[in-house]
């Protein structure tokens, strides 16, 4: 069987590719578990790799893959640019802090000598969705892999050529990419000792389950419904701008992109009018512009996913679409409703809603079965006694949610389980081994 990968721009095939046989699946995983072994023993050797190897051959190919990126899923080149730069800036934070991550960490007892190990576990299952093709990978493989693990990637069919060009930058014997669709992946995880997920949250309940019965270890990164909380003191002209590129990057597809905007009645009109403008302005059409902000969906099936989540929308308030729907591209739209939507759009729709007082709109922020990360505008003083009281992940005051590989990234609720990014999610897929020597 093969995959072919379609670009949802024009919808012309770029690329096919033979998928693997369940045998050959399990061949890999096997020789990435004989390479691991050597691969363990010298977090020097690993530093040297990531530094001398891997950094430069992503260095070299940022047009390459870049590109790649934006044929293969719709993202708006000067995105999937930004995308490669920030995956380099991993690479580099790895690199600088890979020792204090990874090396025992002495903690005082009565002991002669205690400490802790960072060891890797073994292998290490990514499976990873085709929103942020290189970034979402990144996060999960390359600490992984710094820690002594192997790894192997079953990236989203949408992404195939992607995720062979990972390997091939990669370079290791411990990495390998997987040409496999979904119920193969489930049936790998006997195979491997933890599972790395980020995608939708029936998915990750399906292979959590799985996991679960193996008793292997798991991080998801799920879905959310983020909350952009506007306070009635908020600069309305910045805030309204942050909302746009909040809920419009990456053509509304980001797990973290703000989704529901609750907004104090005092300044709701207001907010309204200048929001709608900021998402009047953006640039919308091909991809590979450089001035383009908002490109086609990543695919047909999901351009009627949000298409479908509109119409019903339509019936339950007031909506602005600004602009015209072409091909798989769909424009700006913007909901006032007072229901409560519990869906995840993902794609770039707005929900606007008003709140009378604070703790309204923390009701408002954690009506939600989500608790990924939530933004918060206005005064920091008055923003910061409230973030006590919402249930995510994140909380950012004065702006939108994004991940930084110095802070931990993740949710709580139906967004997820574990951590990634800094030194916390990159210890995730280590044995925390305690060591007491006593004499």
């Amino acid at each position: 069987m093969t995959i072919d990968t379609v670009n949802p721009y024009n919808n012309k095939i770029i690329g096919r590719y033979e998928m693997d046989s369940v045998e050959k699946a399990i061949s890999k995983i096997r020789r990435v578990r004989e390479e691991q072994k050597e691969w363990s023993k010298s977090l020097e050797e690993r530093v040297s790799f990531f530094k001398n190897v891997i950094k430069p051959n992503f260095e070299k190919n940022i047009d390459n893959i870049s590109k790649l990126m934006t044929e293969e899923m719709g993202k708006p080149i000067s995105q999937s640019v930004s995308e490669v730069r920030k995956s380099i800036r991993l690479i580099d934070y790895l690199i600088e802090n890979a020792y204090s991550i990874f090396s025992p960490e002495y903690i005082p007892t009565e002991a002669k000598k205690s400490y802790i190990r960072f060891d890797p576990l073994g292998v290490v299952l990514s499976i990873e969705p085709w929103n942020f093709p290189l970034w979402q990978a990144a996060r999960a493989i390359f600490p992984a892999l710094l820690a002594g693990n192997g790894v192997v990637l079953k990236h989203a069919s949408l992404v195939t050529g992607v995720s062979l060009k990972i390997e091939e930058l990669i370079e290791l014997p411990v990495f390998k990419s997987l040409v496999i669709n979904g119920n193969t992946a489930s049936s790998m995880i006997k195979y491997v000792d933890g599972v790395a997920f980020t995608g939708s949250t029936p998915t990750g309940a399906g292979i959590a389950e799985i996991a679960g019965k193996e008793l292997k270890k798991v991080v998801m990164e799920l879905g959310g419904s983020d909350p952009f909380i506007v306070l009635k003191d908020a600069d309305i002209d910045k805030t309204a701008r942050n909302a746009a590129m909040g809920r419009l990057q990456n053509n509304g597809q980001s797990c973290i992109a703000s989704k529901r905007f609750i907004v104090d009645e005092s300044i709701f009109n207001d907010f309204y009018e200048k929001m709608k403008e900021e998402f009047s302005k953006v640039k919308v059409g091909d991809p590979m512009d450089q001035s383009t902000y908002l490109g086609p969906l990543a695919s047909s099936s999901q351009k009627e996913t949000i298409m479908k989540q509109i119409s019903y929308l339509k019936n339950k308030g007031r909506i602005e679409i600004l602009g015209n729907e072409e091909g798989n591209i769909v424009p700006p739209t913007i909901v006032q409703t007072d229901e409560s939507y519990q869906e995840e759009i993902f794609g770039p729709v707005a929900i606007l809603k008003k709140f009378k007082d604070v703790n309204e709109a923390i009701a408002l922020a954690n009506d939600t079965p989500f608790g990924l990360g939530t933004s918060i505008w206005g005064s920091d003083t008055e923003a910061e006694k409230i973030i006590p009281e919402i249930q995510a992940g994140m909380v950012y005051v004065n702006s939108i949610v994004f991940s930084d590989p110095r802070l931990p990234f993740g949710g709580i609720k139906k967004s997820g389980l574990g951590r990634e990014l800094s030194v916390y999610g990159s210890r995730e897929f280590t044995n925390m081994k305690t060591v007491y020597i006593n004499w």
